[in-house]
Protein backbone atom coordinates (compact mmCIF):
# COMPACT_ATOMS: atom_id res chain seq x y z
CA UNK A 1 0.00 0.00 0.00
CA UNK A 2 1.56 3.86 -0.72
CA UNK A 3 2.36 5.82 1.42
CA UNK A 4 -0.66 8.88 0.12
CA UNK A 5 -3.28 5.94 0.18
CA UNK A 6 -2.24 4.72 3.96
CA UNK A 7 -3.00 8.59 4.78
CA UNK A 8 -5.87 8.88 2.87
CA UNK A 9 -7.45 5.64 4.66
CA UNK A 10 -6.38 6.82 7.71
CA UNK A 11 -8.42 10.53 7.20
CA UNK A 12 -11.49 8.15 6.45
CA UNK A 13 -10.77 6.08 9.37
CA UNK A 14 -10.63 8.94 11.67
CA UNK A 15 -14.16 10.36 9.87
CA UNK A 16 -15.80 6.76 10.86
CA UNK A 17 -14.27 6.91 14.21
CA UNK A 18 -15.90 10.54 14.95
CA UNK A 19 -19.17 10.07 13.26
CA UNK A 20 -19.22 6.22 15.60
CA UNK A 21 -18.90 8.97 18.77
CA UNK A 22 -21.84 11.70 17.60
CA UNK A 23 -24.06 8.80 16.82
CA UNK A 24 -24.09 6.90 19.90
CA UNK A 25 -22.69 8.81 23.05
CA UNK A 26 -25.54 9.95 25.04
CA UNK A 27 -26.33 13.93 25.83
CA UNK A 28 -23.22 13.38 28.49
CA UNK A 29 -20.59 11.87 26.13
CA UNK A 30 -20.71 8.70 27.55
CA UNK A 31 -20.75 5.71 25.62
CA UNK A 32 -21.70 2.14 26.89
CA UNK A 33 -19.74 -0.92 27.65
CA UNK A 34 -20.16 -2.18 24.11
CA UNK A 35 -19.89 0.83 22.23
CA UNK A 36 -16.67 1.74 24.45
CA UNK A 37 -15.11 -1.63 23.48
CA UNK A 38 -16.01 -1.30 19.58
CA UNK A 39 -14.50 2.45 19.54
CA UNK A 40 -11.44 1.16 21.50
CA UNK A 41 -11.10 -1.52 18.77
CA UNK A 42 -10.65 0.95 16.04
CA UNK A 43 -8.71 3.47 18.06
CA UNK A 44 -6.37 0.48 18.01
CA UNK A 45 -6.57 -0.12 14.43
CA UNK A 46 -5.55 3.76 14.29
CA UNK A 47 -2.59 3.72 16.11
CA UNK A 48 -1.52 0.69 14.11
CA UNK A 49 -2.24 2.70 10.60
CA UNK A 50 -0.41 5.89 11.72
CA UNK A 51 2.51 3.50 13.06
CA UNK A 52 2.70 1.84 9.95
CA UNK A 53 2.75 5.35 8.25
CA UNK A 54 5.50 6.58 9.95
CA UNK A 55 7.58 3.87 9.46
CA UNK A 56 6.57 4.09 5.61
CA UNK A 57 7.63 7.47 5.50
CA UNK A 58 11.42 6.81 7.25
CA UNK A 59 11.89 4.36 4.67
CA UNK A 60 10.35 6.27 1.86
CA UNK A 61 13.12 9.13 3.56
CA UNK A 62 15.96 6.67 3.25
CA UNK A 63 14.95 5.23 -0.66
CA UNK A 64 14.87 8.85 -1.84
CA UNK A 65 18.48 9.39 0.03
CA UNK A 66 19.87 6.33 -2.07
CA UNK A 67 18.25 7.40 -5.06
CA UNK A 68 20.19 10.59 -5.03
CA UNK A 69 22.56 10.48 -8.40
CA UNK A 70 26.31 9.29 -7.00
CA UNK A 71 28.08 11.37 -9.95
CA UNK A 72 27.07 15.08 -10.40
CA UNK A 73 27.45 16.02 -14.19
CA UNK A 74 30.25 18.20 -15.31
CA UNK A 75 29.56 21.94 -16.05
CA UNK A 76 33.03 23.29 -15.54
CA UNK A 77 36.10 22.89 -18.01
CA UNK A 78 38.25 20.06 -17.33
CA UNK A 79 41.23 20.58 -14.81
CA UNK A 80 44.24 18.76 -13.87
CA UNK A 81 44.09 16.91 -10.72
CA UNK A 82 41.42 16.20 -8.11
CA UNK A 83 38.80 19.28 -7.26
CA UNK A 84 38.10 17.63 -3.75
CA UNK A 85 40.47 17.83 -0.89
CA UNK A 86 41.85 14.60 0.33
CA UNK A 87 40.24 13.81 3.69
CA UNK A 88 43.23 13.19 6.65
CA UNK A 89 42.46 12.14 10.46
CA UNK A 90 39.19 10.35 11.82
CA UNK A 91 37.16 11.77 8.57
CA UNK A 92 39.95 9.36 5.56
CA UNK A 93 39.25 5.99 4.11
CA UNK A 94 42.14 4.30 6.03
CA UNK A 95 40.62 5.16 9.05
CA UNK A 96 37.62 3.88 8.67
CA UNK A 97 38.82 0.90 7.43
CA UNK A 98 40.86 0.42 10.24
CA UNK A 99 38.10 0.54 13.00
CA UNK A 100 36.31 -1.90 10.66
CA UNK A 101 39.40 -4.27 10.90
CA UNK A 102 40.17 -3.80 14.35
CA UNK A 103 36.70 -4.61 15.35
CA UNK A 104 36.15 -7.86 13.38
CA UNK A 105 39.77 -9.21 14.53
CA UNK A 106 38.90 -8.13 18.34
CA UNK A 107 41.66 -5.43 17.93
CA UNK A 108 44.64 -7.87 17.58
CA UNK A 109 44.95 -6.10 14.31
CA UNK A 110 45.24 -2.12 14.41
CA UNK A 111 47.06 0.54 12.30
CA UNK A 112 49.07 2.85 13.39
CA UNK A 113 46.37 5.02 11.46
CA UNK A 114 44.01 4.67 14.57
CA UNK A 115 46.61 5.98 16.78
CA UNK A 116 44.74 9.60 15.55
CA UNK A 117 41.84 8.50 17.26
CA UNK A 118 42.70 7.52 20.70
CA UNK A 119 40.36 8.24 23.35
CA UNK A 120 41.46 9.64 26.91
CA UNK A 121 39.49 6.89 28.31
CA UNK A 122 41.51 4.24 26.53
CA UNK A 123 39.14 3.55 23.24
CA UNK A 124 39.45 4.64 19.48
CA UNK A 125 36.96 7.50 18.60
CA UNK A 126 34.68 7.66 16.02
CA UNK A 127 35.26 7.28 12.62
CA UNK A 128 34.00 11.19 11.43
CA UNK A 129 31.35 9.39 8.90
CA UNK A 130 30.19 7.29 11.63
CA UNK A 131 30.14 9.54 14.10
CA UNK A 132 27.71 11.71 11.84
CA UNK A 133 25.38 8.89 10.78
CA UNK A 134 24.79 8.37 14.54
CA UNK A 135 23.63 11.73 14.90
CA UNK A 136 21.74 10.83 11.63
CA UNK A 137 19.92 7.82 14.01
CA UNK A 138 19.42 9.90 17.29
CA UNK A 139 17.86 12.71 15.52
CA UNK A 140 15.28 10.06 14.04
CA UNK A 141 15.32 8.24 17.65
CA UNK A 142 14.70 11.16 19.64
CA UNK A 143 12.48 14.29 18.93
CA UNK A 144 14.19 16.49 21.02
CA UNK A 145 17.22 16.30 18.94
CA UNK A 146 15.25 17.89 16.25
CA UNK A 147 13.16 20.30 17.82
CA UNK A 148 16.38 22.00 20.53
CA UNK A 149 19.30 23.75 19.94
CA UNK A 150 22.26 21.84 19.66
CA UNK A 151 25.78 22.89 21.09
CA UNK A 152 29.10 21.42 20.68
CA UNK A 153 31.27 22.14 23.62
CA UNK A 154 35.05 21.54 24.40
CA UNK A 155 34.31 22.73 28.30
CA UNK A 156 31.94 23.80 30.52
CA UNK A 157 29.23 26.25 28.47
CA UNK A 158 27.84 29.53 30.16
CA UNK A 159 24.56 30.58 28.88
CA UNK A 160 23.84 34.04 30.39
CA UNK A 161 20.39 35.34 30.10
CA UNK A 162 19.12 38.64 30.65
CA UNK A 163 17.56 39.08 34.41
CA UNK A 164 15.87 42.35 34.18
CA UNK A 165 15.24 44.36 30.83
CA UNK A 166 15.52 48.36 30.93
CA UNK A 167 12.38 50.05 30.90
CA UNK A 168 11.47 53.81 29.44
CA UNK A 169 10.11 56.53 31.55
CA UNK A 170 9.11 60.00 30.78
CA UNK A 171 10.66 62.81 32.00
CA UNK A 172 10.49 66.65 31.89
CA UNK A 173 12.00 69.01 29.17
CA UNK A 174 15.65 69.23 30.72
CA UNK A 175 14.77 66.75 34.01
CA UNK A 176 17.63 64.40 34.69
CA UNK A 177 18.45 60.96 33.06
CA UNK A 178 17.74 58.15 35.39
CA UNK A 179 19.58 54.65 34.63
CA UNK A 180 18.81 51.40 35.44
CA UNK A 181 21.36 48.23 35.91
CA UNK A 182 21.33 45.48 33.48
CA UNK A 183 21.76 42.01 35.45
CA UNK A 184 21.91 38.38 33.83
CA UNK A 185 21.79 34.97 35.34
CA UNK A 186 24.03 32.54 34.17
CA UNK A 187 23.44 28.84 33.55
CA UNK A 188 26.06 25.91 32.74
CA UNK A 189 26.19 23.27 30.39
CA UNK A 190 27.96 20.37 31.46
CA UNK A 191 28.54 16.88 29.91
CA UNK A 192 27.41 13.52 31.97
CA UNK A 193 28.15 10.65 30.20
CA UNK A 194 25.83 8.10 28.32
CA UNK A 195 27.07 4.73 27.25
CA UNK A 196 25.42 1.89 25.68
CA UNK A 197 27.37 -1.81 25.58
CA UNK A 198 26.39 -4.76 23.20
CA UNK A 199 27.59 -8.01 22.49
CA UNK A 200 28.34 -9.69 19.39
CA UNK A 201 29.36 -13.38 18.17
CA UNK A 202 32.71 -13.86 16.64
CA UNK A 203 31.29 -15.31 14.03
CA UNK A 204 29.35 -12.27 12.60
CA UNK A 205 32.67 -10.26 13.16
CA UNK A 206 34.55 -12.63 10.69
CA UNK A 207 31.53 -12.63 8.06
CA UNK A 208 32.05 -9.84 5.19
CA UNK A 209 28.31 -10.64 4.44
CA UNK A 210 27.15 -9.17 7.76
CA UNK A 211 26.49 -5.26 7.84
CA UNK A 212 28.82 -4.90 10.70
CA UNK A 213 29.33 -0.95 10.28
CA UNK A 214 25.12 -0.45 9.64
CA UNK A 215 24.27 -3.04 12.39
CA UNK A 216 26.62 -1.14 14.89
CA UNK A 217 25.10 2.35 14.00
CA UNK A 218 21.94 0.96 14.19
CA UNK A 219 21.77 -0.39 17.68
CA UNK A 220 24.10 1.86 19.15
CA UNK A 221 22.08 5.32 18.06
CA UNK A 222 18.58 3.59 18.77
CA UNK A 223 19.85 3.04 22.72
CA UNK A 224 21.77 6.33 22.72
CA UNK A 225 18.71 8.08 21.24
CA UNK A 226 16.03 6.50 23.55
CA UNK A 227 18.38 7.33 26.74
CA UNK A 228 18.75 10.78 25.63
CA UNK A 229 14.24 11.74 25.03
CA UNK A 230 13.78 10.62 28.41
CA UNK A 231 16.38 12.60 30.43
CA UNK A 232 15.66 15.35 28.09
CA UNK A 233 11.98 15.43 29.25
CA UNK A 234 12.16 13.68 32.74
CA UNK A 235 16.22 14.35 33.74
CA UNK A 236 16.29 15.47 37.10
CA UNK A 237 19.71 16.73 36.40
CA UNK A 238 21.15 14.09 38.99
CA UNK A 239 24.01 12.74 36.86
CA UNK A 240 21.60 13.29 33.58
CA UNK A 241 20.05 16.42 32.20
CA UNK A 242 17.40 18.55 33.00
CA UNK A 243 13.86 17.76 31.65
CA UNK A 244 11.09 19.33 29.97
CA UNK A 245 8.70 17.40 32.55
CA UNK A 246 11.16 18.52 35.68
CA UNK A 247 9.35 20.35 38.10
CA UNK A 248 11.88 22.14 39.46
CA UNK A 249 14.32 23.39 36.61
CA UNK A 250 11.72 22.58 33.87
CA UNK A 251 8.83 24.31 31.95
CA UNK A 252 6.61 26.74 33.82
CA UNK A 253 3.59 25.10 34.90
CA UNK A 254 0.32 26.72 33.71
CA UNK A 255 -2.00 24.85 35.72
CA UNK A 256 -2.72 21.63 37.43
CA UNK A 257 -6.34 19.67 36.55
CA UNK A 258 -8.47 17.95 39.15
CA UNK A 259 -11.01 17.08 36.54
CA UNK A 260 -10.53 15.04 33.10
CA UNK A 261 -9.37 17.60 30.46
CA UNK A 262 -11.24 19.66 28.41
CA UNK A 263 -10.76 21.31 25.12
CA UNK A 264 -10.98 25.09 26.73
CA UNK A 265 -7.81 23.48 28.95
CA UNK A 266 -6.36 23.09 25.87
CA UNK A 267 -6.53 26.61 24.45
CA UNK A 268 -5.46 28.16 27.95
CA UNK A 269 -2.56 26.41 27.55
CA UNK A 270 -2.17 27.60 23.99
CA UNK A 271 -2.57 31.06 24.87
CA UNK A 272 -1.02 30.46 28.40
CA UNK A 273 2.44 31.00 25.99
CA UNK A 274 3.83 34.49 25.58
CA UNK A 275 2.50 35.69 21.72
CA UNK A 276 6.83 35.70 20.73
CA UNK A 277 6.83 31.70 21.80
CA UNK A 278 3.62 30.57 19.98
CA UNK A 279 5.58 31.74 16.54
CA UNK A 280 7.18 28.51 16.66
CA UNK A 281 5.50 26.29 19.43
CA UNK A 282 4.20 22.75 19.12
CA UNK A 283 2.94 20.45 21.19
CA UNK A 284 4.62 17.12 23.24
CA UNK A 285 2.88 14.39 25.03
CA UNK A 286 2.71 10.79 25.07
CA UNK A 287 0.35 8.94 22.89
CA UNK A 288 -2.27 8.22 25.95
CA UNK A 289 -2.61 12.01 26.54
CA UNK A 290 -3.24 12.24 23.12
CA UNK A 291 -6.03 9.51 22.80
CA UNK A 292 -8.12 11.37 25.06
CA UNK A 293 -7.62 14.78 22.93
CA UNK A 294 -9.16 13.08 19.94
CA UNK A 295 -12.33 13.50 21.53
CA UNK A 296 -12.42 16.77 22.49
CA UNK A 297 -14.26 19.80 20.73
CA UNK A 298 -14.14 22.97 20.05
CA UNK A 299 -17.37 25.28 20.84
CA UNK A 300 -18.05 24.86 17.25
CA UNK A 301 -18.32 21.37 17.76
CA UNK A 302 -15.08 21.10 15.05
CA UNK A 303 -12.81 18.25 16.81
CA UNK A 304 -9.37 19.69 18.29
CA UNK A 305 -7.04 17.25 16.81
CA UNK A 306 -6.73 16.71 12.97
CA UNK A 307 -4.30 14.09 11.51
CA UNK A 308 -1.73 15.00 8.79
CA UNK A 309 -3.42 14.65 5.33
CA UNK A 310 0.42 14.71 3.54
CA UNK A 311 3.43 13.13 4.30
CA UNK A 312 6.06 13.96 6.20
CA UNK A 313 3.55 16.61 8.17
CA UNK A 314 3.14 16.15 11.64
CA UNK A 315 -1.01 15.91 12.90
CA UNK A 316 -2.12 19.23 14.66
CA UNK A 317 -3.81 20.40 18.04
CA UNK A 318 -6.16 23.38 17.23
CA UNK A 319 -3.47 24.54 14.12
CA UNK A 320 0.14 23.44 16.32
CA UNK A 321 1.89 20.51 15.80
CA UNK A 322 1.79 17.82 17.96
CA UNK A 323 5.10 15.27 18.96
CA UNK A 324 4.34 12.42 20.47
CA UNK A 325 6.67 10.38 22.82
CA UNK A 326 6.85 7.19 24.64
CA UNK A 327 8.87 9.20 27.35
CA UNK A 328 6.41 12.06 28.23
CA UNK A 329 4.76 11.24 30.82
CA UNK A 330 1.10 10.13 30.34
CA UNK A 331 -0.85 13.15 32.44
CA UNK A 332 0.82 15.98 31.51
CA UNK A 333 1.37 18.33 28.00
CA UNK A 334 3.77 20.65 27.19
CA UNK A 335 3.57 23.67 24.76
CA UNK A 336 5.93 26.10 23.64
CA UNK A 337 8.95 26.77 22.02
CA UNK A 338 11.94 24.14 22.56
CA UNK A 339 14.28 25.84 20.23
CA UNK A 340 15.31 27.60 23.80
CA UNK A 341 16.04 23.93 25.23
CA UNK A 342 19.79 23.27 24.57
CA UNK A 343 21.46 20.14 24.37
CA UNK A 344 24.89 20.76 24.84
CA UNK A 345 27.69 17.85 23.01
CA UNK A 346 30.91 17.30 24.60
CA UNK A 347 33.47 16.59 21.67
CA UNK A 348 32.80 13.26 19.90
CA UNK A 349 31.62 9.56 20.66
CA UNK A 350 34.14 6.60 21.17
CA UNK A 351 33.80 2.95 20.88
CA UNK A 352 35.92 0.57 23.33
CA UNK A 353 36.39 -3.05 23.10
CA UNK A 354 36.35 -5.43 26.14
CA UNK A 355 38.59 -7.98 25.31
CA UNK A 356 37.97 -10.69 27.62
CA UNK A 357 35.02 -10.29 29.55
CA UNK A 358 32.76 -12.65 26.89
CA UNK A 359 35.44 -14.88 25.82
CA UNK A 360 34.37 -17.76 26.87
CA UNK A 361 31.16 -17.08 25.44
CA UNK A 362 33.08 -16.62 22.24
CA UNK A 363 31.78 -12.94 21.83
CA UNK A 364 33.35 -9.79 22.17
CA UNK A 365 31.83 -7.05 23.97
CA UNK A 366 31.62 -2.98 22.49
CA UNK A 367 30.88 0.23 24.07
CA UNK A 368 29.65 3.11 22.94
CA UNK A 369 29.62 6.39 25.61
CA UNK A 370 29.40 10.16 25.07
CA UNK A 371 29.43 13.19 27.27
CA UNK A 372 26.21 15.40 26.73
CA UNK A 373 24.05 17.83 28.97
CA UNK A 374 20.31 19.62 28.37
CA UNK A 375 18.63 22.22 29.51
CA UNK A 376 15.65 24.73 29.14
CA UNK A 377 17.17 28.05 29.56
CA UNK A 378 13.82 30.24 29.16
CA UNK A 379 11.50 28.21 31.33
CA UNK A 380 8.68 30.62 30.21
CA UNK A 381 9.51 29.34 26.84
CA UNK A 382 7.33 26.19 27.39
CA UNK A 383 3.98 25.81 29.43
CA UNK A 384 2.88 22.39 30.73
CA UNK A 385 -0.25 21.78 31.65
CA UNK A 386 -0.60 18.84 34.58
CA UNK A 387 -3.69 16.68 34.06
CA UNK A 388 -5.65 14.63 36.83
CA UNK A 389 -3.64 12.75 39.06
CA UNK A 390 -0.52 14.01 37.85
CA UNK A 391 2.72 12.92 39.86
CA UNK A 392 6.39 14.01 39.64
CA UNK A 393 8.05 11.95 36.60
CA UNK A 394 10.84 9.60 37.05
CA UNK A 395 13.42 8.65 34.60
CA UNK A 396 15.85 4.66 33.91
CA UNK A 397 19.22 4.75 35.40
CA UNK A 398 21.78 4.73 32.59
Amino acid sequence: MKLNEMIKNRADMLGAMRQFLDSHEDKDGNLTADDAATYAKMEAEFDALSDSIKREQRAADREAELSKPVNTPITEKPQMGGTEDKKTGRASDEYRKGMLTALRTNFRQISNVLQEGVDADGGYLVPEEYDKRIIDVLEEENIMRGLATKITTSGQHKINIAATKPAAAWIEEGGALSFGDATFDQIYLDAFKLHVAIKVTEELLYDEAFGLENYIITQFGRALGNAEEDAFLNGDGKGKPVGLFNKDKGGHVLNTLTADIKSDDILDLIYGLKRPYRKNASFILNDTVLGQLRKLKDNNGAYIWQPSYQAGEPDKILGYAAHTSAFAPDTAIAFGDYSYYNIGDRGSRSFSELRELFAGNGMIGYVAKERVDGKLILPEAVQITHLKGWKAPTTNNG
